[in-house]
């Protein structure tokens, strides 16, 4: 059976896609069979994949609505063992088309079963906010991973996210776990950061990785080349960073590495797929030691 794990935070901006494109590539590279499903219309783990979602005929839309088998959305990506369940802008509107649709919570779900023991693990990268398509990830995982930024507003909504993950549990999904919680964007440079870090660590104990995402630029530079960091800059911290991420997190599944081929080719040269090269760097200013830093509300 599948390891089905949501990545979900309702926060935008917390590195969310990024750490479920690098941690499904970086699985994939070790050996293990990975889907990676894009919940959100914005379709960046798509994109993130090398998949150019504009030419795509099918996406994870069609499958919501049952216009098409999961089978038929599904598309192979030029990583071995790396397949993705694409997304693209016409899912903004699957939300209000799934208002009357009956069981519209396990759409996602029901659909799953059929791909059940084709993949030895599955991601689902679920959209910045607490609604219907977040709800059918939620509703078909058994595992959940919430990155969050090191930062003060990171917390603010970290409260009313763990409290839809109770409801989701209670009401809707009583197998649902949090398989632990990703520090990302992390800046020790800083007072704040360390602050944040004690303060998610009281919160949620032993439930927090261990090994946390730094601020890199080539973290933020991947993306616009459609290619996931262990490809881009294989010998970057970043990359070092996600690839120990994902070890700890194969091992919380319990998910043996297979093992790889012997003789792996060149990484292929890559092109930007978007038309700026210019590089925005994630650098912020150090931010004041008197900051304080409040803990989430328990649910």
């Amino acid at each position: 059976m599948s390891d089905i794990v949501a990545f979900c935070n309702q926060k935008g901006g917390v590195g969310k896609t990024t750490t479920a494109v690098n941690v499904s590539a970086i699985a994939a590279d070790k050996g293990i069979k990975t889907l990676l499903i894009d919940l959100d219309p914005q379709g960046n783990a798509t994109s993130g994949v090398g998949v150019d979602k504009n030419s795509l005929e099918l996406s994870v839309y069609h499958l919501l609505m049952g216009q098409n088998s999961i089978k038929e959305c599904i598309v192979s990506t030029s990583f071995k063992n790396l397949y993705v369940l694409p997304s693209k802008a016409e899912l903004t509107g699957a939300e209000l088309e799934l208002i009357d649709i009956e069981n519209r919570e396990y759409r996602l779900k029901n659909s799953l079963k059929d791909i059940e023991g084709e993949y030895d693990l599955i991601i689902l990268d679920c959209p910045p906010s607490l609604n219907l398509l977040t709800i059918n990830g939620l509703c078909s995982s058994s595992k959940l991973v919430i990155p969050l930024q090191c930062e003060y507003y990171a917390l603010e909504g970290l409260g009313q996210l763990v409290q839809t993950f109770e409801l989701i549990r209670s009401k809707l999904n009583p197998d649902i776990e949090i398989a632990g919680v990703v520090l990302t964007m992390v800046d020790r440079r800083t007072k704040l950061a360390e602050q944040v870090i004690s303060e998610v660590t009281s919160f949620f104990g032993d439930k927090v990785f261990k090994s946390a995402i730094p601020r890199a630029v080539r973290i933020s530079e991947a993306p616009s080349f459609g290619t996931p960091l262990i490809e881009y800059d294989p010998s970057g911290k970043g990359t070092k960073a996600f690839i120990s991420l994902t070890e700890e997190f194969l091992t919380r599944l319990g998910l043996q590495e297979s093992k790889k081929e012997a003789g792996s080719s060149e990484p292929k040269k890559t092109t930007p797929i978007i038309e700026s090269t210019e590089t925005t760097t994630q650098t912020e200013e150090a931010q004041s030691s008197e900051t304080s830093v409040e803990s989430p509300s328990q649910p």
